[in-house]
């Protein structure tokens, strides 16, 4: 399948196993871990799946999706609160909706990072987001990581930026990531930046061109959308 060709497949939730692939419009859930407890879940999203090979998992976060996100125990939200306290401070999950546009998710395996697409209204291409993250786990119901903080921006021109690095630094400054981990993660992104600078895939493959199938329905979030999986292969 091509970056512009979208699955036609009818979601249906069912995982894969022993190297299985899930099909074009297949429903899953990206999920991440939470970084001072790595057992528990903190971030769920729903999404359709659009493509899923040996070398790209690709899938649709829609507007209007119901997801889990962390917010502060007294339920500040987590940008709100000072960056001094804002990885201290006794936290919950909440539920709530995607307004924004719909989120574009491109996952290589093995590699420490997603790359998401933004469209601004009408479909005008904003900017790839590349988030730094460890490589996705794959079991029945999708894909677990753990967010690394730092991201990279990459705009339409092809110019890029590190982003949120004052976060980087303060999960160093709590205890949240280690020094080695501090610095694989480091590395991860200059091997990020050097793909950006050769125009690597996935830039140069045309998923900014890419529209979602306009039968597809917004897949729900399940009641046990926290539930200890088992792993499969990534």
């Amino acid at each position: 399948m091509t970056a512009t060709e979208a699955g036609t497949g009818a979601g249906a939730g069912a995982g894969p196993g022993d190297g299985a692939r899930w099909a074009p419009g297949d429903h899953i859930l990206w999920r991440y871990r939470g970084n001072a407890d790595g057992r528990r879940v903190h971030i769920c999203r729903p999404v359709t799946v659009v493509q899923d090979t040996d070398d790209l998992l690709a899938v649709w976060m829609a507007s209007g999706t119901e997801c889990v996100r962390p917010v502060l125990a007294d339920g500040t939200q987590v940008h709100a609160e000072p960056l001094a306290t804002r990885y201290t401070r006794p936290r919950t999950t909440v539920r709530s909706r995607w307004f924004g546009s719909g989120v574009l998710k491109l996952a290589r395996p093995g590699d420490p990072w997603s790359v998401w697409l933004f469209w601004d209204r009408g479909w005008v291409f904003r900017n790839w987001y590349v988030n730094l993250e460890e490589p996705r786990a794959r079991w029945a119901g999708g894909v677990d990581s753990q967010d690394h903080f730092l991201d990279i921006s990459v705009h339409p021109d092809r110019s890029w930026e590190w982003l949120d690095e004052d976060e980087f630094a303060q999960a160093q400054r709590v205890g949240l990531m280690d020094p080695d981990t501090a610095e694989r993660v480091r590395r991860a992104g200059l091997a990020a930046v050097e793909v950006i600078h050769a125009w690597g895939a996935p830039f140069r493959d045309g998923w900014e061109h890419w529209r979602p199938d306009p039968r597809w329905t917004v897949p729900p979030l399940p009641d046990d959308w926290d539930r200890t999986p088992s792993r499969t292969p990534s």
